[in-house]
């Protein structure tokens, strides 16, 4: 982007073009679940009247060759890492391999050079946070980084952690093969997202053979003769082939030279910034994990582009995290957008909802699914969608009708008035509007 405006531009890299979203995160942890999502769906083939030939009824037969989904991941996160290198030579960007310094105001050290600049933006990311009584060895304990290092699909996985990257590699891996076991510390999976929506997802995970463990904190990870041992708060133990711990993130903002020039950061580390990505330091702005809002890669992305425009002088429009459509890659996807169901339960937006099971859809009726919903909020009285959530395969791609309807504040009229494809989940989000064009009662 700076480059596009004519700034010379110098990227320094440690670890590879693409960061950790292209090569340890998110490109490969989506190209897993495309894996599972297929696994998924040959399962399901004999509910839609599809029988394999020379083998027992269903694909009980189909297995996941763990050695070639990680090379495929691997070199879908190399690939991707490639074309990111190739745009930046297109746009003339200097790429130096090394890890960069704040060394004072305007400079940047890195390797044996000391580089000036009018303005930096500071995108070092986040790893994995670790127990206290749990380092990962890459082989039986693991991060969410390591799990594509396995020769063998994990026999017994337990999952630490409740959240969006444990319920996605929980859900991936069960549909994969493997015998999982979800520790949530929480009542339910998923707990800081749609609670009907995390409802439907645990249901499934249920359902799927999945062990799932609510209010329970794991305290301990540790390696046995032959698996691991995860030790929970109230002296239970749990044993398997293998540990995945996902319990947070913490921001790699030590040691980059942020006393130097006086950036401050929150209690756990984030670099705090405002909503037009500036940090305390004059000329220095910060964007993606490090500032800790919102850690998905297109916040990351509008955080980086908002920082450019501001600092080189262009228009710019402060970020709306309201407006941000999120999905979580479990099966069934969840994606949202805009207000929240707890917003509305607690006074804070007045607005009308109404939630469509897709149990009802002729198309989730034809493809053999029915777990999942449609729901939108709407303004009381004028009707502007507020947001809403989705529930179903596909939620990803399904969320942006929805999402274009919060950021140009379309009503519930306008959307009831588009058509929309017979049959097709898209038409949930249709009838969702006609409903809402009732007065409330």
């Amino acid at each position: 982007m700076a480059a596009q405006l004519d700034a010379q531009v110098t990227v320094i890299e440690d670890s590879g073009l693409g960061g950790a979203c292209v090569l340890t995160d998110c490109v490969p942890s989506k190209t897993l679940i495309a894996t599972s999502s297929m696994m998924a769906a040959l399962e399901n083939t004999r509910d839609l009247g599809i029988r394999f030939e020379g083998s027992r009824p269903g694909v009980s037969q189909a297995r996941a060759d763990a050695p070639q989904v990680n090379a495929r991941i691997r070199d879908l996160a190399r690939a991707q890492s490639a074309d990111v290198a190739a745009r930046l030579a297109a746009e003339g960007v200097n790429v130096i391999a090394g890890r960069g310094r704040l060394v004072r105001p305007g400079v940047v050290a890195v390797r044996d050079q000391e580089i000036e600049a009018d303005t930096v933006l500071i995108a070092t990311g986040a790893e994995p946070r670790m127990l206290e009584d749990g380092v990962p060895d890459g082989e039986r304990l693991l991060t969410s980084r390591q799990i594509y290092d396995l020769d063998e699909l994990p026999r017994e996985l337990i999952v630490v952690g409740s959240g969006v990257t444990g319920a996605e590699f929980a859900s991936a891996f069960t549909a994969l093969g493997s015998q999982v076991t979800l520790v949530s510390s929480r009542e339910h999976v998923l707990p800081n997202e749609d609670e009907d929506a995390a409802m439907v997802v645990e249901e499934v995970f249920r359902r799927r053979g999945m062990t799932v463990l609510g209010r329970s904190r794991a305290t301990s990870a540790r390696r046995t003769a032959n698996g691991v041992e995860v030790g929970l708060a109230d002296g239970r133990s749990l044993r398997g082939s293998h540990c995945l711990l996902t319990v947070g993130m913490r921001p790699l903002t030590r040691d980059i030279g942020l006393d130097q020039v006086k950036v401050e950061t929150d209690a756990r580390g984030f670099v705090t910034v405002d909503r037009v990505s500036r940090t305390s330091a004059p000329g220095v702005y910060a964007a993606g994990d490090c500032t800790g809002i919102l850690m998905l890669a297109s916040v990351a992305a509008m955080q980086g582009r908002i920082a450019m425009w501001h600092a080189l002088g262009e228009a710019v429009q402060p970020l709306r995290l309201g407006h941000v459509a999120a999905t979580i890659f479990t099966d069934p996807e969840i994606a949202t957008v805009g207000v929240s169901q707890a917003d509305v339960d607690s006074g804070a937006v007045g607005a009308r909802v109404v939630k469509l099971p897709l149990a009802t859809n002729a198309r989730a009726k034809m493809d053999g699914f029915n777990d999942g919903f449609v729901k939108l909020f709407a303004r009381r009285n004028s009707g502007i969608v507020l947001g809403g959530v989705i529930v179903a395969p596909h939620a990803s791609e399904l969320i942006l009708g929805v999402s274009l309807a919060v950021e140009q504040q379309l009503t519930v009229d306008q959307i009831a008035h588009t058509f929309a494809v017979y049959p097709s989940l898209t038409g949930s989000v249709t009838e969702a509007a006609r409903q809402l064009m009732q007065p409330a009662e």
